[in-house]
Order: structure tokens, then sequence, then C-alpha cells
């Protein structure tokens, strides 16, 4: 079943255990997409049994898609060495949301700490506690509790009532409202940009933007890019993502989800062969 094009990720069957999967991404999750599965993700043991796939066939490979795991670069890199790697833009595009969910978190456990130190001083003098309360009839807990999906989305796909909640978040925290904008911009150099040197450049003034707002997550995720750099700017080659990868887990959890768990690991493996590793 192997391909040009293939894709590598890890999935669960069941409590917790991580499966390698590596799948053909042109059979689109179909019959004869699924190249290979290994049990557990330890790099020496998946590439022990993928060198059993004709050296020919494997050498063959182009491109492999892959998220930011260092043990599948390892892997990518020996089983398939003459292959393009290309690290999931959405995966890159996530660690920038954790970093602005986080900033909503810390935030949050603010919010509760005072409205429990107001509520004591109320308690203390006799009152009744009200809580102050946004135009958008929010609390300052509830505000930051329901700004969680509209982070995730960009300005333009808000609905009314986000837009308002949005206003409010950033100018009660203007530091959200930086990194939204820094997760935001990330967002467009690959939505935007079509050729390797333009995102290049794009990535660059971005590293200096995420430099000048100081935040140690930010921080971070850019010295991540800078290690990855040219396997993320393979993206802009032909567009690959590792979403094929991704389907093929979804309709796994789902199959595992429709038998209510996976109670023969080797039963269920058995059938998944049979699905979509052999023409039906």
């Amino acid at each position: 079943n192997i391909g040009p094009r293939i894709a590598i990720d890890e999935s669960s069957l069941s409590n917790g255990e991580l499966y390698t999967f590596v799948t053909n991404r042109d059979a689109c999750t179909r019959e004869r997409s699924l190249v290979a599965v290994v049990a557990g993700t330890k790099s020496e043991d998946v590439i022990g049994v993928l060198r059993c796939i004709n050296e020919e066939k494997r050498f063959a490979v182009e491109e492999v898609t892959l998220d930011l795991s260092d043990s599948m670069r390892k892997i990518v890199r020996s089983a398939f060495p003459k292959a393009r790697r290309v690290i999931d833009r959405f995966h890159i595009q996530k660690l920038a949301c954790d970093a602005v969910q986080e900033l909503r978190i810390k935030h949050r456990w603010n919010a509760i700490q005072q409205a429990n130190d107001e509520m004591e001083e109320a308690k203390l003098n006799s009152k009744e506690y009200v809580p102050y309360r946004y135009p958008n009839g929010d609390t300052r807990r509830e505000l930051l509790i329901r700004s969680r999906y509209l982070l995730f989305k960009s300005a333009d796909k808000w609905t009314e009532k986000q837009k308002q909640r949005a206003k409010i978040l950033f100018e009660e925290y203007p530091d959200i409202k930086k990194a939204y904008g820094l997760c935001h911009s990330l967002r467009m150099i690959f939505s935007k940009n079509s050729i390797t040197d333009a995102a290049r450049l794009s990535m660059a003034r971005w590293y200096n933007k995420v430099e000048e707002a100081g935040f140690h997550s930010f921080n971070v995720i850019a010295a991540t890019f800078y290690e990855h750099y040219d396997e993320i700017l393979n993206f802009y080659n032909n567009r690959s993502t590792n979403a094929m990868a991704e389907s093929f887990n979804a309709k796994i959890k789902l199959f595992r989800a429709n038998l209510r768990g996976v109670a023969d690991k080797k039963f269920f493996l058995f059938r998944i062969a049979n699905l979509y590793g052999y023409p039906h």
C-alpha cells in the first residue's frame, strides 16, 4: 500500500496505549490506505518494523507528513531517507492557540480568587455579594470562561455576541489581545503565503513580533519553529498537511466507539487491517 506520499501519526486504541499508524495519503483513508501499524511509539521498534518493507519501495517515498515529535522525525529519517519531511501546519497553529488559552486560564484563576475575596469581604461586612457585570451580562469569571471558543476562531467568523464579548475581553486584558494577534498572524502566514520565500520573510517578521511581545510561551514556540524551520517551510511545496492521518485516526476512534471499546486488541487490529489494508 506504500506510495510516494505517506503520513505518520500515533493513536490510542484503549487505556491510553499508543500505536503508530503509517498511512498512504493518496488512498484518502479508504481501502489500501493502511501501510503499517506498530505497537508503541518507540522509534527503534517502529523503524525495525518499517525496514521489513522492501527497500526500493521505501526509498521511492517522496514526502512524509508528521507532527513535531522528535521520535517521528527519527523514524522518517531512518525508514524513508529520501523523503521530504513536512511538519503539519495544524500542529504548529495548535501550539499558538494553546499559548493563548494558557494566558486566558491564568487570568481565569485570578478572577476566581478575586471573586472569592470579594465574597469573603461582603460576608465580613454583613452585605450581600453582588458581582460586577459587564455590558453583555458576563461577570469577570464568566467572561473568561465564555471567551474560550472565540479565541480559537478568526475575528471574521465571530457571531455578534462573540464580537461584543471579545471587545470587552480585549479592553480588560490587553495581553490576551496581543497573544491572540500573534496567533492570528501565524495562521495568516500559512493561509495567505503561497511560496516559500514569502513565507520565510513573514515568519521572520513574526519572530520579531514575538520577541517584542515578551510572552514566555510564544518565545518557546518560536524556538521550536527555529529548530524545525525547513520542515515547516516544506509545507509550501505542495501545501501538504497531516489531515489524512487525523481523518484516519477519527475513523478508528469512531470504530472503537461503535464497538463500545476494544476488548481484544489483536482482533480489532485484524479488522482494521482488513478494512483499510486490502482491496475489497
